[in-house]
């Protein structure tokens, strides 16, 4: 799966998948064999989080 490079445009994109699709961050990117802790940390250096109660970044 091409995700965003953007990381504001990846804050967006990952929220809604994660809202539409139902699934956690890990299982997310398990089904599109993607990587969750740089995930985490690309949205990280823009100043967002991940909320693993919340199933969203923040």
């Amino acid at each position: 799966m091409k995700i965003p490079r953007d990381p504001f445009i990846l804050f967006s994109f990952l929220n809604t998948q994660l809202r539409d699709t139902g699934l956690s961050l890990a299982d997310f990117c398990a089904e599109h064999e993607l990587d969750a802790e740089q995930l985490k940390m690309q949205l990280a250096e823009a100043g967002f989080r991940y909320d693993p109660e919340q199933n969203r970044f923040r």
